[in-house]
């Protein structure tokens, strides 16, 4: 069974619950199993869209649902509204004995309140974070500016500038300035706000280079973790691929020196090497 998110809720039920209303109907559903918490520019939803391919996931309403960081003040009625109705999935795990649902929201990976809300408010689901080489997701992110009219400065000047505020503590915590595109890609230290919350064991950590490289098995790798059988994707979502120019060597050279350190620190964190120095 091919799972189409745009289609497991009605478009009316869809523009409902985008205006913020209240979950009328939040009694009658289930909060996540999971959710992927980024990170941006990695291709979260790519791997979020594969993950609702299994015949045993029912997606949310729609992705990138932001309830524990931008949305908080919703309510966690409103919350409740965006995920599957207990029956629907009652039926599924009689017929499967599985059923499981979740969401996505790749900004949650740096906010420094929403490892707690989350605790706090699902402490049984678990989280799945896809990282990309920093290098290329800091190059990905400025075009995303440049495009959006954010940013006007050019690449080796944006990273520049913000090298020198990291230097001075100045841009370390700030994520959400336009232009930390070095600072987002400091994996250690956001995934550590993370495990000081929850047990390593209630984390994967995978690669967006090992996704594309060998999906099928990346994807049974988070299938067992998510603890569901096995399933072979007819067609697996990849990340839309970026049409830009392409990085100077001596550029890209600096930022791998950049980042080397922090990845360092960050593959002793989750046992586990990326190729990321290339």
């Amino acid at each position: 069974m091919k799972l189409n998110i745009k289609n497991s809720f009605t478009p009316a039920y869809q523009r409902f619950i985008k205006r913020g209303t209240s979950g009328i109907t939040a009694a009658s559903r289930v909060l996540p199993d999971f959710i992927v918490i980024g990170t941006v520019r990695s291709g979260s939803t790519s791997l979020y869209y594969n993950i609702c391919e299994h015949p045993v996931v029912l997606p949310a309403a729609y992705d990138e649902i932001g309830f524990f960081d931008s949305n908080f003040h919703l309510g966690l009625k409103w919350y409740q509204s965006m995920f599957p109705k207990k029956s629907a999935m009652e039926k599924i795990r009689n017929k499967t004995n599985f059923a499981i649902t979740g969401e996505d929201t790749p900004f949650y990976f740096w906010k420094e309140e929403v490892p707690k809300r989350i605790q706090n408010t699902v402490p049984k689901c678990k989280l799945i974070t896809i990282l990309r080489n920093p290098v290329d997701r800091a190059y990905s992110n400025y075009h995303l500016g440049k495009r959006s009219k954010r940013e006007s400065l050019s690449f080796e000047d944006a990273i520049h500038q913000e090298m020198q505020r990291i230097e001075n503590g100045v841009n370390r915590e700030h994520y959400d300035h336009n232009s930390s595109y070095l600072t987002k890609g400091l994996y250690d230290l956001q995934l550590m706000k993370w495990y000081n919350i929850f047990p390593k064991e209630k984390i994967l950590v995978i690669s967006t280079e090992e996704l594309a490289q060998n999906p099928v098995d990346t994807m049974n790798k988070t299938y067992e973790f998510l603890e569901i059988p096995e399933y072979k994707i007819s067609n697996p979502q990849k990340r839309k691929l970026e049409n830009y120019e392409k990085m100077s060597d001596n550029i890209r050279n600096e930022l791998i020196s950049f980042f080397k350190p922090h990845n360092e620190k960050l593959f002793e964190m989750i046992n586990k090497r990326f190729d990321w120095n290339k």
